[in-house]
């Protein structure tokens, strides 16, 4: 017998367990053939077993050697907790179970830091969830039919001229326009936030851009999805369809050389483009996409050899949003002649303010939107550290920009757009209308996109694994036998049929105030049961 050595793994170290029926299991073999975690394998089990074959009782002993399913005691192939055996299996022989004794979190550490893509509850009370709608028109002020009522849900995205500033003259007694103004396009208040070919696979992406079409084409809702960091396949960059797509440049400019090819045979102009500085789960640090993930595609669209691509922390002599204003915001207008809105992305934190200020007095008056990601955000593809521990809550950051420009007379020329954590808990409608209430002229979110795609990974430590490449459901993967298992159609249908629901929901949460359009900073609509949130938020606290 081999000796026991107490600092080695063993299977109820792990956060998950294997659950298995030897007696239900036919050995087909399918639950070892679908696991992407190497996380169960075919083992051999000696059993002693006394058996009595004749028609009166006559024991005997025999040792046989069984086949069984056996999980894997290590670290590097712990189970995730995906289901896929258990959806696979046709007995139902076989399950992963929640170990509540589990020790991985120290165990792992014998290795470096927790690896990229877990995430966990620290985050899970949100400020969100203590802030109601409590002024509802009734007798003296009537509400609106959210049925029937006609509806102007739309945001500004680009710089918004005060009156004063408008180019206008008066000749023969016509206004005339002495000289262009900024691009501003009136979108949707939900965008599809940015995640690139690569981070997501080929279909998953295919299938949020096809949702994005539909929605403009056949809803009439101006829906925008940003690239992500990455750049856009060539066929999509010189189709009409482009102008519903906001292209993203990141610190690592990858994708960028084909899209600078592509400009001259462009019909349409893309519907924006986001310069992302940082982001809400891991700001302050570059972008990651392991080697794992980049498939040859994924390497013809960016331009780069099978290698792990980091993205720089910063803009690579940007040192200031001054020279971001000069340099990037001015170059990349000009680039598309001055007709397509150029917005930043930020991370929220304590100088988000200092930050939006510095736009506002942008002399150019090019800067076309601000985007603050909070620490909520993220779909499981950052090092636990930075998810649970670096950031800022993106409630209190929009509310604090949007009372600062407030102060300036310039609330609404520079369009305020909020993410991290909207729809975590499920209703993405109410997170948004609350966020709008405060300052914000719309949201973004793109972790309740792959949920609707099927992803399976939760705050409690559930598979989690977007950074390995190994996605069972075939979402944040380019291994092509994974990838085949998302439908594209279906996670499409499903992304248009939420939204539709959303704008639905959004008509009865502005009826009941009494609004036709987006109510913008009416911090009035809102209370909070909670003492310090109202303080801070400066809305009326009830209990």
């Amino acid at each position: 017998m081999e000796t026991v050595k107490t600092q080695d793994i063993a299977i109820n170290d792990l956060p998950w367990k294997i659950e298995y029926n030897a007696e239900r299991c036919t050995l087909c073999g399918s639950c070892v053939a679908t696991c992407t975690f190497k996380s169960i394998k075919v083992a051999v089990q000696s059993q002693s077993i006394t058996i009595s074959e004749k028609s009166q009782p006559e024991p005997e002993h025999r040792h046989i050697a069984r086949a069984i399913i056996k999980q894997d005691a290590s670290i590097a192939n712990a189970c995730r907790g995906c289901g896929m055996c258990e959806r696979i299996c046709p007995n139902n022989a076989i399950r992963p179970v929640r170990n509540p004794d589990e020790r991985k979190a120290l165990l792992s550490r014998d290795n470096g830091p927790i690896k990229r893509g877990g995430r966990t509850n620290l985050n899970a009370q949100r400020t969100l969830d203590h802030i109601i709608v409590g002024r509802i028109s009734q007798m003296t002020d009537p509400s609106l039919d959210s049925q029937r009522h006609t509806f102007d849900i739309r945001a500004p995205f680009g710089r918004v001229l005060s009156p004063h500033e408008l180019p206008f003259r008066v000749e023969n007694g016509k206004l005339v326009m002495a000289k262009k103004t900024p691009p501003v396009d009136w979108v949707y208040p939900l965008i599809f936030s940015d995640m690139s070919i690569g981070a997501l696979s080929t279909r998953a992406w295919e299938a949020v851009a096809m949702a994005t079409a539909y929605l403009n084409e056949k809803c009439g809702l101006p829906v925008r999805m940003s690239s992500g960091e990455g750049g856009m396949p060539v066929k999509l960059l010189e189709s009409e369809h482009l102008k519903y797509f906001i292209i993203q440049i990141a610190s690592g400019h990858f994708g960028w050389n084909r899209i600078i090819k592509a400009m001259p045979h462009m019909v349409t102009d893309p519907g924006g483009i986001l310069i992302k500085i940082g982001q809400g789960a891991k700001p302050g640090d570059g972008g990651l996409l392991p080697a794992a993930k980049v498939a040859e595609h994924v390497q013809a669209i960016r331009g780069v050899p099978k290698a792990t691509l980091s993205s720089p922390p910063n803009h690579q002599g940007l040192y200031s949003i001054e020279e971001s204003v000069q340099k990037m915001h001015l170059s990349l207008n000009a680039a598309f002649g001055f007709r397509v809105p150029v917005a930043i992305k930020c991370a929220a934190s304590a100088t988000s303010v200092s930050v939006y200020n510095n736009l506002l007095r942008d002399p150019y008056k090019i800067c076309g939107g601000f985007f603050i990601d909070g620490i909520q955000g993220g779909t499981g593809a950052a090092n636990e550290i930075s998810l649970d521990h670096t950031g800022h809550p993106i409630v209190s950051k929009i509310r604090d920009c949007y009372l600062a420009a407030v102060k300036q007379g310039l609330q609404g020329q520079i369009p305020l757009f909020g993410g991290g954590g909207i729809g975590m808990t499920g209703n993405a409608a109410a997170d948004a209308f609350k966020m709008i209430c405060l300052g914000a002229n719309g949201v973004f979110c793109g972790k309740i996109l792959i949920q609707l795609l099927g992803c399976i990974g939760n705050e409690h430590g559930r598979c989690n694994s977007c950074n390995t490449g190994k996605c069972p459901m075939g979402i944040c993967t380019q291994d092509p036998r994974l990838v085949k298992r998302l439908d594209i159609d279906r996670g499409a249908q499903k992304i248009v049929d939420y939204v539709l629901a959303f704008d639905a929901e959004l008509r009865k949460l502005m009826a009941p105030i009494g609004n036709s359009s987006l109510p913008v900073g009416r911090s009035d609509a809102l209370v909070s049961t909670d003492k310090s949130i109202a303080d801070k938020l400066g809305i009326q606290y009830v209990c």
